[in-house]
Parts: structure tokens; C-alpha cells; sequence
């Protein structure tokens, strides 16, 4: 990926090596899930829970204790191996910043930022604790995206999705939630689920993830019209979007595949959604409420 041609975002804010530890409190409320949770529980989804059922989760606060030690060196020192991946993830914001706002103007709205917060461990969030466990995720309440740049060796390393694309690709996903959030969707689907059983929460939480994933294929597309995109780059999104299907996490995890509890969708469906988007580049047709089986 051609990040040299791409502009720094200036909506980060990096708070690693702040401390805070592990959170203990409730998981963020009124957060989306986004390509998946590193849930440190046996038997449960390695990578994403339900962000459906957060909405209803009490939020805590700050976590306490004796600091986390993802992302940090010897003696507290930030891990200088993180710095390029901060670069990346700072310069795919600020792309996808840019492609989004001129979208927004063709639709005749006016796009709003979202932030990009780094942690170490755990942090406050608007929507509760915000903990490195449960992997990349979005505030709706302060419209921020976070993530502990530790999950990516485990994406690389663990789920065997390297390279700048993947990383790429998981912000991209996460504005994902940000567009619909903007759009109104993520309004509508707080009101279906509340009216609903656990399996259709779970059928809504597939479809809201998949959309995210189309949107995600969305800003590839028009990156690759800018020539932002190296040859191989689509296959390395392809990877991780295959790599946090709930068919393969359950795979690993369980040793069993359950199709009712998927929240994310099967790997296949969610390289599907991302081709869509990305051989599309429309951001209105990637409705994936509207199709019987998505």
C-alpha cells in the first residue's frame, strides 16, 4: 500500500503507556463490534461478541491496576516496532477521511470525522471501558474508533493475516460503523433488536457487520483509483476479512461451527460483502438488510 501518497490524519490520539491495565468494568455500551474481539474467555468466540448485546451492557469505568503491558517495552517504553503500524493506521484514517467526505457531498450531507483512539490495555470511552480483549471496536457516543495496536501481531501472527492492507482494512471496517452511524442505520437496528429474540439479534448483528465490511470495499475502491494500492494489497483485505469469520473462529476455538450464534458472518460471507464493495464503489447499494440471506 502507496501510504507515502497518503495524508496523516490529524483525529488520533495516542494514549499507550498511559496505564489504566486491564479494564474490569462492563464492556462499552452502545459500542459496535468491529473485525473482532481477542475474548480471553474458554469456549467463547475468539475474536467478537455480539456488539448488539453491548448495547444493552452496563459501561464501567477506567480500569484499574498495575498497567497493561500490550504495546510497551522493557521499563514502560513504547514498542518502537508499533510506530510504523501507528503510521499506517494514521495515514489510512486520513484517506479514508478524505473519500468519505467526498461521498457524503455527493449524497448531499456533510461528513463528520470520527476520532482514532490508541491504548495500552484498557481506557475510558464514552460508551464505558474500552479493553484490548475485546479487539478493535466504535463508540456511537463519542464516535471514536479504538484499538490496542497489539491486536495486529496477533492478526498476523495467530490468524496468519499480515501485511499493511490487513491493518488497513480494519479501520476501514471500523469507519464502516462510522458511516452507519451518520447514515442512521445503526439508529434503526437498536430499535429492531429490541424487539426481537436472541437468534434474530444475531441475524441483525451478521448484516450490520457485513455492511461494514461492504463499506470497508467501498474505500479500497476508490484507494485503488488513486493507484494507493500495491498488487496483492486486495488479497492481504481478503485474508483478514477470511481470517475473523465466525465460521473460522468458532472453528478454532470450539472445534465446532454454530451458524445460529454467528454476530459477524462466515468468512465467505464477509470476503463476498468486501468484494462487493469494492468492485462497486457505490455507498448506497451495499444494503445488506434488503437481501434474504446476505
Amino acid at each position: 500500500m502507496r501510504t507515502d501518497n497518503m495524508r496523516s490524519s490529524d483525529n488520533v490520539e495516542d494514549r499507550r503507556g498511559q496505564g489504566g491495565g486491564r479494564g474490569f468494568g462492563g464492556g462499552p455500551k452502545l459500542a459496535m463490534g468491529g473485525v473482532g474481539g481477542i475474548v480471553l474467555l474458554v469456549l467463547y468466540l475468539i475474536m467478537g461478541g455480539n456488539p448488539l448485546s453491548l448495547l444493552q451492557s452496563p459501561g464501567g469505568g477506567a480500569g484499574t491496576g498495575g498497567g497493561g503491558s500490550g504495546g510497551l517495552g522493557g521499563g514502560g517504553q513504547l514498542d518502537p516496532a508499533q510506530e510504523q503500524v501507528k503510521q499506517v493506521v494514521t495515514k489510512v484514517l486520513g484517506d479514508t477521511e478524505d473519500v468519505w467526505r467526498d461521498l457524503f457531498r455527493q449524497m448531499g450531507k456533510q461528513y463528520r470525522e470520527p476520532g482514532l483512539v490508541l491504548f495500552t490495555g484498557a481506557t475510558p470511552t464514552a460508551c464505558g471501558t474500552g479493553d484490548a480483549a475485546m479487539g478493535p471496536f466504535y463508540c456511537t457516543l463519542d464516535q471514536k474508533i479504538y484499538i490496542d495496536l497489539d491486536f495486529y501481531a496477533e492478526l498476523a501472527q495467530r490468524f496468519k493475516a499480515p501485511g499493511d492492507f490487513a491493518q488497513a482494512y480494519v479501520i476501514a471496517h471500523e469507519v464502516g460503523h462510522h458511516v452507519q452511524n451518520l447514515m442512521g442505520t445503526t439508529g434503526r437496528v437498536q430499535a429492531m433488536e429490541r424487539s426481537v429474540g436472541e437468534r434474530e439479534r444475531n441475524d441483525i448483528s451478521v448484516r450490520l457487520e457485513l455492511q461494514a465490511d461492504y463499506l470497508a470495499g467501498v474505500w479500497a475502491h476508490f484507494a485503488a483509483k488513486r493507484n494507493l494500492l500495491d498488487p496483492g494489497d486486495i488479497d492481504e483485505g481478503i485474508g483478514a476479512a477470511a481470517a475473523v469469520g465466525d465460521d473460522r473462529l468458532q472453528k478454532q476455538s470450539q472445534g465446532r461451527v454454530v451458524p445460529d450464534s454467528f454476530t459477524h458472518g462466515s468468512s465467505e460471507q464477509r470476503i463476498r460483502w468486501f468484494r462487493k464493495g469494492f468492485e462497486s464503489g457505490d455507498p448506497l447499494a451495499g444494503d445488506t438488510f434488503k437481501v434474504d440471506r446476505p
